[in-house]
């Protein structure tokens, strides 16, 4: 029966009139009201149904009610159940004891108080209530208390079972449970993971930053998550994931933190190797790219350098087998001297990046004039824009915005700029013009027939800190060629790279050029950069150079570069036609390339001096030995013996002998590096090949204090 159902109320008499009024009396109370009109009935009631309270008749046929009693009592069940006797016939002494001696709790004679029953009756059925309320309320403790050891075998079970560590501490982190996988990976005792035991078993690297992640979050209350390293007994290292919780009471208040603890050093591991194979794999790739690029770039170079080569042969095989009148004489002279010049300049290119990357490009610093130097520039690319019809401008715009636009250029209108525009930097002249003249080069090769080129000149500012403003002298070329691919525009300044690659590609060069440019604005302190709306839609290339302060500066002739270049020119003419400059100069030549041999010969018998030339080492020694020359020019790079190993020996002999004989080294290589070397090895000057001749003439002018 559930608490607050209604309860069974027995009433037992054999006069039905007389459960008629009980019936009245009791239907108020609201219970189930069992009717019985004999003992054997009543006790057949008893077999199936509970009673809260049994009102029974004294006086009945066959069964009395003491006998019902008595059988009532002697069921279990119904051992305890309240019985209030009923009499109407006797009310002595006797038959009251004899009613209480069998387990009745009341003795009521009729007529009886309606009133009294009832409030009786109720006060039986409120006790039987209660009873079963309690009977209840112990089911539940044992069905609760067996849930809990239930809860309380699966909880050690997991725990014991678990394939992490599980570990709890009280609100100040000191622990006080552990399992046994949480002690077996952190290697400690039982006793030594609580309190605070875990903490030795930290690697001594990540256990200062772990403790503090952990206060940290202990002291806000909050989950703490982290991998790091523990040192296990024996030295060894393992990773583990250590990760709590806040365990919280019904109010949200913390009484604790749970966690787990968790191997991971597999996983680590997984990763490390995941992580290596994933370098391993881009290595592989930059290093395919890179093999890729360095074929393409030696096909590149291949072809760059038997192009112009193709020219000078094929020129000097009509030169030599046929009779040419003086025009195509002219011609293919210029046709060779230009090819020339092209291969002179490709080689310039691998040399300039060779020093680039090797970090021997030096500059000589001097106040520069950037006026200068783009005129120098245009005057040395204006033919190639007149040869492609190209429409070329130059823009000034000082500091005070000034404009002055010269459109279409040429050596009068660079001339008549203002000297007083004056945009001075710090830097290497030659330099600074390589630079122009790269970007301006790119800029007519890019631009088709008919279209158009200008470079701008101007100040622009830039806010270094809140109290310095520096000012930069701004240089931008900017043309309406094929344009730069979205995809490489990022990738135009690095070497040996190139928009089209292929052999069927339009532009000739090595994509040196550009990566020159950049290593020389840096080298400068500036910087470059280039913008492209698209392809077909032009370029521009912007180069920022910090300027001169004012009293830095130096004042410097706007037409000064373009001077020197003709007056060096006229020098170098006049001092070719200076009659025989080299009289009677004893030349002793060495080189095992007999073509050099035969021209070097030539030109400086044409300047007056005697020369004497060999093709070894071996050789030029034994002459020096024989007759030692005023000068001595030889080859680096020669078999058996080199230049080196000839000038060592000659060194080594007695100035009367010949060992302090003036030496000009010839090398194809012209690095830095090999200059110092030559010099430290006894050589007293440097000549690279190709040799300027004129250049050459001097260099022993020079050693020989001739004028």
């Amino acid at each position: 029966m559930v608490y607050g159902a209604k309860v069974n109320i027995l009433m037992v008499d054999d006069h039905s009139e007389n459960l008629l009024a009980l019936e009245a009396i009791l239907q108020s109370l609201g219970h189930n009201l069992v009717k019985a009109t004999s003992g054997a009935q009543a006790l057949r009631c008893l077999l199936t149904q509970d009673f809260a309270v049994i009102l029974l008749d004294v006086q009945m046929p066959d069964i009395d009610g003491f006998e019902t009693a008595a059988l009532i009592r002697q069921r279990e069940r119904s051992q305890y159940t309240p019985i209030i006797f009923l009499t109407a016939f006797s009310n002595s002494e006797s038959m009251v004891f004899k009613g209480y001696s069998l387990g009745a709790v009341d003795y009521l004679f009729k007529p009886i108080d309606p009133e009294i029953l009832k409030f009786k009756v109720a006060a039986f059925v409120e006790l039987f209530e209660k009873t079963l309320e309690v009977k209840q309320q112990a089911a539940q403790l044992l069905t609760a208390n067996a849930q809990l050891k239930r809860s309380e075998e699966q909880f050690r079970c997991l725990s014991a079972c678990s394939p992490v560590g599980i570990f709890l501490t009280d609100i100040a982190g000191v622990c006080t449970y552990t399992n046994p996988r949480y002690q077996t990976i952190l290697g400690i005792t039982p006793e030594e993971s609580l309190g605070e035991g875990w903490l030795r078993s930290l690697h001594p690297q990540d256990r200062e930053q772990v403790l503090a992640d952990w206060l940290i979050c202990i002291r806000e209350g909050r989950e703490y998550s982290h991998e790091f390293r523990i040192l296990k007994p024996a030295g060894i290292v393992r990773w583990v994931n250590f990760h709590s919780s806040p365990m919280l009471s019904e109010q949200g208040k913390i009484i604790g933190y749970v966690g787990t603890v968790e191997d991971i050093s597999d996983r680590k591991q997984a990763e490390e190797e995941h992580t290596k194979l994933i370098r391993e794999q881009a290595a592989l790739r930059e290093a395919e790219a890179a093999n890729r690029m360095k074929d393409e770039f030696l096909a590149t170079l291949s072809h760059e350098l038997r192009t112009p080569l193709n020219s000078i042969l094929g020129w000097s095989k009509l030169l030599r087998n046929r009779q040419l009148d003086e025009k195509t004489i002219a011609r293919a002279l210029e046709t060779i001297e230009r090819n020339a010049l092209s291969q002179e300049q490709l080689i310039e290119d691998i040399l300039d990046v060779s020093r680039i990357i090797h970090g021997k490009l030096s500059l000589n610093i001097c106040p520069v004039n950037l006026v200068s130097v783009i005129k120098a520039a245009l005057d040395t690319v204006h033919l190639q824009a007149q040869a492609k019809n190209i429409l070329f401008s130059f823009l000034v715009v000082t500091d005070t915005g000034e404009h002055r636009r010269i459109t279409p250029i040429n050596q009068e209108e660079l001339t008549s700029i203002s000297p007083a525009l004056t945009f001075s930097v710090s830097g290497d002249q030659e330099r600074l013009q390589q630079i122009v003249w790269n970007l301006l080069t790119n800029a007519i090769k890019f631009t088709p027939q008919d279209g158009k080129v200008e470079i701008s000149l101007s100040v622009v500012s830039s806010q270094e800190t809140q109290q310095i403003e520096q000012k930069y002298a701004q240089i931008q070329v900017s043309d309406t060629g094929i344009g730069i691919k979205p995809d490489f525009i990022e990738c135009v300044f690095e070497s040996f790279r190139q928009a089209d690659g292929s052999i069927t590609r339009t532009q000739a060069g090595l994509g040196l050029g550009l990566a020159i440019v950049r290593h020389l604005v840096e080298l400068h302190g500036g910087s470059v950069y280039a913008e492209s709306p698209g392809e077909g839609l032009g370029s521009t290339f912007t180069v920022k150079l910090p300027l001169l302060e004012a009293e830095n500066s130096l004042p410097l002739k706007a037409s000064g570069v373009t001077k020197e270049i003709v007056e060096t020119i006229d020098a170098n003419f006049s001092v070719s036609l200076c009659p025989l400059p080299l009289d009677n100069l004893q030349v002793l030549i060495v080189d095992d390339d007999t073509d050099t041999l035969s021209l070097l010969t030539l030109v400086l018998q044409d300047s007056g001096a005697k020369v004497r030339a060999v093709t070894s080492a071996s050789e030029a020694f034994s002459e020096i030995q024989q007759c030692p020359p005023d000068v001595l020019i030889s080859d680096l790079g020669m078999p058996e013996e080199d230049g080196y190993t000839l000038i060592h020996k000659v060194r080594l002999m007695e100035a009367e002998q010949g060992g302090r004989i003036p030496a000009i080294a010839l090398t194809a290589y012209a690095t830095e590096g090999e200059a110092t070397e030559l010099l430290a090895a006894g050589f007293n000057m440097c000549a690279s090949k190709p040799i300027e001749l004129t250049a050459l003439i001097n260099m022993v002018t020079k050693l020989m204090g001739r004028k």
